[in-house]
């Protein structure tokens, strides 16, 4: 009988086990899972979105670490002195070392950013160009955010191996005005911050400026009234800001806009880098949907492909007639134009000065990667 209590006992042990192995996130899941936190954490706190997913992966394991786990501390963040919240024994460079522990891994992303954003050791990494990852990684390591001498190493194969740069780049360019250069980015400055909606669930709703408007950057499923209700905004004229006709629950995360959008761009055109609509493009570029209409009529009721120009504004003499050449400064050839690629700048901002999407530029060039090396000639427009 005590031998098969035994028995019994160990079947179950190995197939908790064998469930538990069966249960393991791989490092593809973990960054579909969460790579939508990473680039909202990177609009709000300028953390770039590769940076912040490579941590992830690294420090929680891709999330099956035992302390991602049973605290949700996905970035092996420790307790110190002016943690208030619960927290949690464990063996790390020392043993029983305190970590923090959260209630949700979305917390955690959170306290991560503003971890990094809070300590003084870490501000020369904001003046780094935010698609700089190598930068990054390696400021981190020398800050002392981890004690392997390999850390920046493998955060930096982490971003190359899986593309995470992408979903840095995928952060700019749904952030109209938010330039890849952080010491000079101005756009995305909180103008304050506002309590929790409690029903949002969320810590606060920050106040952005795009293309010169109040807005915030809300959730997916989150009530419009409730939106209307905080800023003390009529339901009527937050739809009529928004260019929505009815009060419902938002079915994507996107701007909302606290007052009337403006009637033109903040540029003259947009490449677009991904599938979307002109109403996707009126809400990220915070112009009037109407005014888009009328300059993008084929686009009116059809879903905009990647590589589409849409204007932002209205184009007058040869801008009107599509005869204006994307070429360099000075050259109308309308053949071939080169640009001398500068200190920190980034493939992101090359494509918004000549208009042309990043993909592009990686395809005259043959590059890679978005690795640039500063005075590299680059092939813009053929």
């Amino acid at each position: 009988m005590i031998f098969m209590y035994r028995l019994l006992v160990a079947i179950m042990f190995l197939f908790a086990v064998s469930k538990a192995v069966g249960q393991r996130m791989s490092t593809p899941e973990y960054i579909e899972k969460y790579k939508q936190i990473a680039i909202e954490e990177m609009i709000r706190t300028r953390v770039p979105a590769s940076i912040t997913l490579a941590q992830g992966i690294l420090e929680s394991e891709s999330g099956n670490s035992v302390l991602a786990q049973k605290s949700n501390n996905h970035f092996g963040i420790k307790c110190k002195s002016d943690w208030t919240g619960p927290s949690v024994s464990h063996d790390d460079d020392k043993k029983g070392e305190c970590f923090r522990v959260y209630e949700s891994v979305e917390e955690s992303f959170r306290d991560h950013s503003d971890f990094l954003r809070s300590r003084e050791w870490y501000q020369p990494l904001f003046n780094l160009d935010i698609t700089d990852y190598e930068g990054w990684a390696v400021g981190l390591k020398k800050a002392g955010y981890a004690t392997n001498p390999q850390y920046a190493t493998r955060l930096i194969d982490l971003i190359q191996k899986y593309d995470l740069n992408q979903f840095t780049i995928a952060g700019l360019i749904r952030t109209p005005g938010m330039d890849a250069s952080f010491a000079s980015h101005k756009v995305m400055e909180p103008q304050h911050v506002l309590p929790a909606i409690s029903e949002e669930g969320e810590n606060g709703w920050y106040v952005f400026r795009v293309n010169g408007v109040k807005a915030i950057r809300a959730s997916a499923q989150t009530s419009l009234l409730a939106i209307a209700t905080h800023f003390d905004i009529r339901l009527k004229k937050l739809l009529e800001y928004n260019d929505l006709t009815k009060d419902g629950l938002l079915d994507k995360a996107q701007y909302i806009f606290l007052e009337k959008k403006k009637p033109e761009g903040d540029r003259n055109v947009l490449i677009t880098e991904s599938v979307q609509t002109l109403y996707d493009i009126s809400q990220e570029e915070g112009v009037q949907l109407a005014s888009l209409l009328n300059w993008n009529k084929n686009y009116a009721h059809a879903s905009i492909a990647i590589g589409s120009r849409i204007l932002l504004r209205p184009q007058t003499g040869e801008e009107a007639s599509g005869t204006r050449a994307r070429v360099d400064e000075g050259d109308t050839s309308g053949q071939t134009a080169y640009h001398e690629v500068e200190a920190k700048e980034g493939l992101f901002a090359i494509s918004k000065k000549y208009g042309v999407t990043i993909s592009q530029i990686k395809e005259w060039n043959n590059l890679a990667g978005d690795k640039l090396r500063v005075g590299q000639k680059l092939i813009i427009y053929k």
